[in-house]
C-alpha cells in the first residue's frame, strides 16, 4: 500500500508518518507539505526506514504538484490546513484558501487522476481520510455526536465544514472517511504550542504560571496526539473504519485542566484569571460511530499523559 499525507510535516503528520513507517503492510509513505510553519524536525528527529519515506515540497493549491504526488497512491491522508488555537476571527481569506479551496483542489485532482487511471488501467486512489475538527459543531450545552447539528462559529470551523462538503464529490470514485478531532495535546517531533493544553504545559513548566481567559468553566474535548495518530493509522488497515468519527478521549472544563491536573503535576503553579467575569461557551463530544470499538493501545488517564508530556521537555 502506498500512502500520501498532505500536511505531513506538521504536528499530527510527523507522528503519523512514524507510525505508518513502522507498519509492515505499508510500502511507501509520501510526505506532501509546503513547510509554511517551518516544520523541519520531520527530517531530523528519529530515523525512518531507508527508501520507505519520501517528500515533495508543494502547496495544497498547486494542481500540478498535487497531481504528480497522486501517482501510484492508494490512500490519501488529508491533514493540510491552516490551524490557529484559539480560533481568532481574522484572516478569513487564508482559512478559506487553505482549508476550503485546498480541499477542493485535492478533490479535483483525485477525480481527474482516478478517471485517467481507470481508462488506462492504472492505479487509482482507493481511500481518503480527512482530519476535520469538532469546531464544525460550534458551541453546544450538550455533547455533540456525529449526527448533531453543525453550526460552526469560527472561521476555522466554517472552512473545515465547507471542506467536508467538498468531499461528497469524491464518494463516487473512492472511499471517504472524516475524523472530527477534539483539541489535540501532547508531544510531537513537530510541536505546536498554541493549543490549550500544550500552551498551559509550556508556561506551567518553564514559568510556573498560566493564564485562564474568562471564568474557566467552559467545557472542551481533548485527545492525545498518540491516540489520534493511532486512530488515523487504523484507517489504513481496518476494513470497517467508520465513515464519520468523533475522535476524543476526555471532556473537561478549563478549570479542571488547570487545577485538577496541571497543578497536581506542578504544585507550585500560579493560576491567573484574565477577564474572569466573562463566560465562554464550550463544546464536548461523544461518539456513536464506533470509537468505543477502538480502544487506546495503552489506556491512560489525563494526568499520566501530562506527566509523560512534561518529561519530554529538554530541561
Amino acid at each position: 500500500m502506498n500512502i500520501l499525507i498532505t500536511g505531513g510535516a506538521g504536528y499530527v503528520g510527523t507522528e503519523l508518518a512514524h507510525v505508518l513507517d513502522a507498519h509492515n503492510a505499508i510500502d511507501q509513505v509520501l510526505i506532501y507539505d509546503n513547510l509554511s510553519r517551518g516544520n523541519y524536525n520531520l527530517f531530523m528527529e528519529g530515523n525512518f526506514r531507508r527508501g520507505k519515506i519520501s517528500f515533495i515540497q508543494g502547496d495544497i493549491l498547486d494542481e500540478r504538484s498535487l497531481s504528480k504526488a497522486l501517482q501510484g497512491v492508494d490512500l490519501v491522508y488529508h491533514l493540510a490546513a491552516k490551524v490557529t488555537t484559539p480560533y481568532f476571527d481574522r484572516d478569513l481569506h487564508h482559512y478559506e484558501q487553505v482549508n476550503h479551496w485546498g480541499t477542493t483542489e485535492l478533490v479535483s485532482c483525485i477525480r481527474a487522476h482516478n478517471t485517467k487511471a481507470k481508462v488506462k488501467g492504472g492505479r487509482t486512489v482507493q481511500k481518503l481520510i480527512y482530519l476535520s475538527s469538532a469546531a464544525v459543531y460550534g458551541f453546544s450545552e450538550e455533547n455533540c455526536h456525529e449526527d448533531s447539528p453543525l453550526h460552526p462559529v469560527s472561521h476555522y470551523g466554517i472552512t473545515k465544514l465547507r471542506a467536508e462538503k467538498e468531499l461528497d464529490l469524491l464518494r463516487d470514485t473512492c472511499q471517504v472517511h472524516i475524523v472530527r478531532s477534539a483539541n489535540i495535546f501532547g508531544y510531537s517531533r513537530s510541536m505546536r504550542f498554541d493549543s490549550v493544553i500544550n500552551k498551559f504545559m509550556f508556561h506551567a513548566h518553564f514559568k510556573k504560571t498560566i493564564q485562564l481567559f474568562g471564568d474557566g468553566r467552559q467545557q472542551r474535548s481533548f485527545i492525545s496526539i498518540q491516540y489520534l495518530v493511532y486512530l488515523l493509522s487504523l484507517g489504513a488497515v481496518q476494513a470497517n473504519f467508520p465513515a464519520l468519527l468523533n475522535a476524543f478521549q476526555f471532556n473537561y472544563s478549563i478549570n479542571e485542566i488547570a487545577f485538577e491536573f496541571i497543578k497536581t503535576l506542578i504544585p507550585e503553579l500560579d493560576i491567573l484569571y484574565v477577564n474572569n467575569g466573562f463566560s465562554t461557551k464550550g463544546i464536548t463530544l461523544e461518539s456513536r460511530q464506533g470509537l468505543s470499538s477502538m480502544p487506546p493501545v495503552h489506556p491512560k488517564d489525563l494526568l499520566q499523559y501530562l506527566r509523560e508530556f512534561e518529561q519530554a521537555f529538554s530541561f
